[in-house]
């Protein structure tokens, strides 16, 4: 089996919701995404820290395999850092406040999301970016997910986090679990 997700239907869920209150919109978004994606979301909220690249944020995992990846992520306070360089190709729709990036095709040059944005981290390609307070997204990933884990788990390798790093393998190696059950990589 091969993706399951299309970036731009997930932008389109996402603007049905928008100005809605937060915690609304990310139930309200995740149940449609259960009704078009039967069996393959989390509807489970099981909310968890991630650092990386410098940045801190918390998350929670709506699809996990080996060829895909969908989370919520966010912060109500603010956080900065860099992307990292991945194997796969990173959506991000933003459904409340503003992130900010740059990278090294326009080095000068502030790139502006907001509410119903979609910015694409191209394969193979870094960004710095810092998320205003009360900034969340809808994260795609699409490719070999399994490259991006030593990224996604250096900061709480660093900072000898054993929970953040439990419940990061815990969360995703379960759902990867329950998909290739189902046929799905």
């Amino acid at each position: 089996m091969g993706y399951i997700f299309d970036p731009q239907v997930l932008q389109n869920v996402c603007a049905g919701r928008l100005g809605l209150p937060l915690r609304e919109a990310i139930s309200e978004i995740t149940q449609e995404l259960a009704r078009m994606y039967p069996g393959h979301i989390e509807t489970r909220e099981d909310w968890f820290f991630n650092i990386a690249g410098g940045a801190t944020g918390i998350m929670t995992v709506l699809h996990g395999s080996l060829s895909e990846y969908l989370i919520w992520f966010g912060t109500p306070v603010g956080t900065e850092g860099f992307s990292g360089r991945y194997h796969l190709d990173i959506y991000d729709v933003a459904i409340a406040g503003e992130f900010w990036v740059y990278d090294e095709d326009h080095p000068l040059e502030r790139k502006v999301f907001g509410a119903g944005d979609l910015a694409h981290l191209r394969r193979g390609r870094v960004k710095g970016f810092q998320m205003m307070e009360d900034t969340w997204v809808l994260e795609y990933g699409r490719g070999p997910v399994v490259t991006c884990l030593p990224m996604g788990l250096s900061g709480a390798i660093l900072n000898l986090d054993g929970g953040i790093l439990w419940k990061t393998i815990r969360n995703y190696g379960r759902l990867v679990i329950k998909e290739l059950l189902h046929g799905k990589t």
